[in-house]
C-alpha cells in the first residue's frame, strides 16, 4: 500500500505573484522560491512503535535588488495579502542595505534552457508509503540486529520518507522546478553495558525507495559492526598511517571542498588560496562534480540562480582547475560561475558543490590495510579542529588498530592531526566507492599522520 494521494499545489503562479508583489513595491529584479515538502518518519525500539511524524507544507522565499543592494525575506504563510507585506519589507530592507556592485541576476543568455529534470530520475513515482510500511521496516532492522549474538540493545531503528518540490522563478525570464524524494532506513546497536558500552550503525538512503537494501541486511549490519567494537581500547601514541574507511573517507575530501569555496576564497581565509594550477592530490587521481547523475540526491538540472548545470573536473589530475562560484563570487574575482549557486527561502544564493566522485584505485580497503602494515583504521569521527587557513587538521576518531596488515582490536577515544595539504597530496585511494551516494569516495590511506591514544 502506499498514500500517493496528495494535493499538489502549483508553484508556478506562488512564485511569478511573489515577482508581480516585488515589483509593484519598487524593486529593480527579483527572484522567488517555492517549495512544497512533505516528510513522514517512524522511530521503533524495543518492538514498539516510538515515534511517528508527518509534516507538509509551503515555505517561501522572495529576494528583491534595489540599486545593487538586496534583502531577502521568507513565509510560510501564501496568503496574497502576505506576499504583498513580504514584498513592502523586502524593498525597504534592500534600500536600507549596503551597495554591493557584484549582486544580481544573472544575464538571459546565461540561463539554462533544458529545465527539465525527468531526465535525471529525482522522484520515485511509487508514491508515499503508509505509517505501517515504514514501522514494519524498522521494527525488522530491530530484530534483525538484536539477532547479532553480542548486541546488547538497538538504541533506534528508523525509517523515513520525503517528498519534496521547488519551483524558481526571476525577474530575468527564468521559471523552472522539479521534484525529488528520498527514502531512509537506519539501525543502530549497542554492545556491551556502562562503560564498556560500544555502538555502531547502519544506514542506507536512496531516491528510489525499492533500491535500499532489505531492512534485514541494514539491521544485521549495524549488529555485526557495534559486536565488532566490543573491548576498544585507546590506541599507541606516535606517527603511524592512517586508514579513512569508505564510510568516513568523504568527510576528508569535504575540507579541500570547502577550501576552493568561492565565498572562502574572496575572504582570502582558505589553505588553497593560490593552489589553481597546482598539485592538490595525487598525480592520476581527479575530483570530478556531476550534478547530472540519475537516482541520486544532489542532482539538479539547474542551480539557484538559473544557471544550466554541468559535468566537471575541480581536480584534474591531481591538479586544482578552479573555484566552486557562484554569479557574486565570481564577479568579486573576476571569473565566470560555475553554476555552482544554493540557496533556501531565507536567504541568497551561496556557492555549494553537489555530487562529487574521487577516482577509485585498484585495490580493495583490505589491500590498503595489508600495505600500511601497522596503523588506523578509522570507522568513526567526531568532532573537528581544522584551520581553513592554514589547513591544520586535527580529530577525534575510533576504529581499529591494525598490525601486519590485519585487524588488531577496537580502537576509541584517539586523536588523529596532520596538515591537509600534505594528507591529501599523498593520499591512496581504494576501489570501494559506493555508486549510490552523492559523494563517491573509497577508502583512503594517508601517510605521516599523528595519532594521540595512550
Amino acid at each position: 500500500m502506499s498514500g500517493g494521494g496528495i494535493a499538489r499545489r502549483d508553484l508556478a503562479p506562488l512564485a511569478e505573484a511573489m515577482l508581480d508583489a516585488a515589483r509593484r513595491h519598487g524593486a529593480e529584479a527579483a527572484d522567488a522560491l517555492a517549495i512544497e515538502a512533505t516528510s513522514l518518519a517512524i522511530d521503533v525500539r524495543s518492538g514498539a512503535l516510538e515515534q511517528a511524524e508527518r509534516s507538509e507544507g509551503v515555505e517561501i522565499g522572495l529576494r528583491v535588488l534595489v540599486d545593487h543592494r538586496q534583502a531577502c525575506v521568507a513565509s510560510s504563510d501564501v496568503r496574497p495579502e502576505t506576499l504583498e507585506r513580504m514584498a513592502e519589507r523586502a524593498v525597504a530592507m534592500a534600500r536600507a542595505a549596503p551597495a554591493d556592485p557584484t549582486v544580481g541576476l544573472a544575464d538571459p543568455s546565461q540561463l539554462a534552457a533544458d529545465r527539465d529534470a525527468s531526465a535525471l530520475e529525482l522522484a520515485d513515482p511509487a508514491g508515499e508509503p503508509s505509517p505501517a510500511e515504514l514501522e514494519a521496516a524498522a521494527r525488522e532492522a530491530e530484530a534483525a540486529a538484536l539477532a547479532v549474538g553480542g548486541v546488547s540493545q538497538v538504541q533506534s531503528a528508523s525509517g523515513s520518507w520525503s517528498h519534496r518540490r521547488v519551483h524558481l522563478a526571476a525577474t530575468n525570464g527564468f521559471s523552472g522546478g522539479y521534484a525529488r524524494t528520498g527514502a531512509t532506513l537506519s539501525c543502530v546497536a549497542i554492545t556491551g553495558s556502562g562503560p564498556g558500552m560500544e555502538r555502531d550503525y547502519c544506514v542506507e538512503s536512496r531516491v528510489f525507495r525499492d533500491e535500499l537494501p532489505s531492512p534485514g541486511e541494514i539491521g544485521r549490519t549495524a549488529g555485526e559492526r557495534a559486536v565488532a567494537r566490543a573491548a576498544s581500547r585507546k590506541p599507541p601514541t606516535g606517527a603511524y598511517p592512517v586508514v579513512y574507511d569508505e564510510r568516513v573517507a568523504a568527510s576528508l575530501l569535504g575540507h579541500l571542498v570547502q577550501a576552493v569555496n568561492g565565498v572562502m576564497v574572496v575572504r582570502g581565509s582558505t589553505w588553497l588560496q593560490d593552489a589553481v594550477g597546482a598539485q592538490v592530490l595525487p598525480r592520476g587521481v581527479s575530483l570530478i562534480e556531476d550534478p547530472r547523475r540519475p537516482r541520486i540526491g544532489g542532482s539538479r538540472p539547474f542551480d539557484a540562480e538559473g544557471l544550466p548545470t554541468r559535468r566537471r573536473a575541480i581536480v584534474d589530475d591531481g591538479v586544482l582547475t578552479g573555484w566552486v562560484l557562484d554569479l557574486a563570487s565570481a564577479r568579486k574575482l573576476g571569473l565566470e560561475s560555475t553554476a555552482s549557486a544554493s540557496r533556501g527561502p531565507s536567504g541568497p544564493p551561496s556557492p555549494t558543490v553537489t555530487n562529487i566522485e574521487l577516482t577509485q584505485g585498484p585495490e580493495s580497503r583490505d589491500d590498503l590495510l595489508a600495505r600500511m602494515g601497522t596503523g588506523l583504521l578509522v570507522t568513526s569521527l567526531i568532532g573537528s579542529s581544522v584551520n581553513p587557513t592554514t589547513g591544520d587538521y586535527s580529530r577525534g576518531a575510533s576504529g581499529f588498530w591494525v598490525e601486519n596488515g590485519r585487524i588488531a582490536y577496537p580502537v576509541n577515544e584517539c586523536t588523529i592531526a596532520g596538515n591537509l595539504r600534505d594528507m591529501l597530496r599523498t593520499l591512496r585511494p581504494a576501489n570501494d566507492g559506493r555508486p549510490h551516494l552523492s559523494r563517491v569516495v573509497p577508502s583512503l590511506l594517508v601517510e605521516g599522520m599523528t595519532i594521540a591514544g595512550q
